[in-house]
């Protein structure tokens, strides 16, 4: 990614396309079982009535998939609550569910997710190690200006 796009509703984004991608990944069977039973001729008399099966979204793409582990490697370097916290919201889980689950309030892990994504998005434009700057500094310093940085 370049400087140019570095701020926390990007890094967001990717975060939330990797969850989608993960999703949406064939599921994991166990090597060696199988089904030997014929399939099932079902004529249409059998059909009425039932629902009709959940369509499923299509696999992803290889590029898709590739970002996906580039954007899960950046989990690494968070704290493991606040990777938790940012895992969750990119799932789609809503702040009341997110708060019961790690156990803090709607305004700190609010600001935990702000500075998770802070601190994804100091590491990709090339800062080694944690921020030495607070949470708070660092959150006010990407309001201000998107992508400045400092290394």
């Amino acid at each position: 990614m370049s400087d140019a796009r570095l701020n926390p509703s990007l890094i967001e984004a990717r975060f939330v396309e990797a969850a989608d991608v993960l999703r949406r990944l064939p599921g994991v069977r166990v090597p060696g079982y199988f089904n030997t039973w014929p399939t099932m001729m079902r004529e249409f008399s059998d059909l009425v009535g039932q629902e009709p099966r959940p369509m499923r979204r299509p696999p992803p793409p290889a590029d898709a998939i590739s970002r996906m582990e580039e954007t899960l490697e950046w989990l690494r370097w968070l704290e493991p609550q606040d990777a938790k916290i940012v895992w969750l919201r990119a799932s789609g889980d809503r702040w009341k569910a997110i708060c019961w689950k790690v156990g803090l309030q709607r305004s700190a892990a609010n600001e935990r997710w702000l500075y998770a994504l802070c601190v994804v998005a100091w590491r990709l434009s090339g800062g080694k190690g944690r921020p030495v700057t607070s949470k708070r500094r660092l959150i006010e310093g990407v309001r201000q200006k998107p992508g400045g940085f400092r290394k």
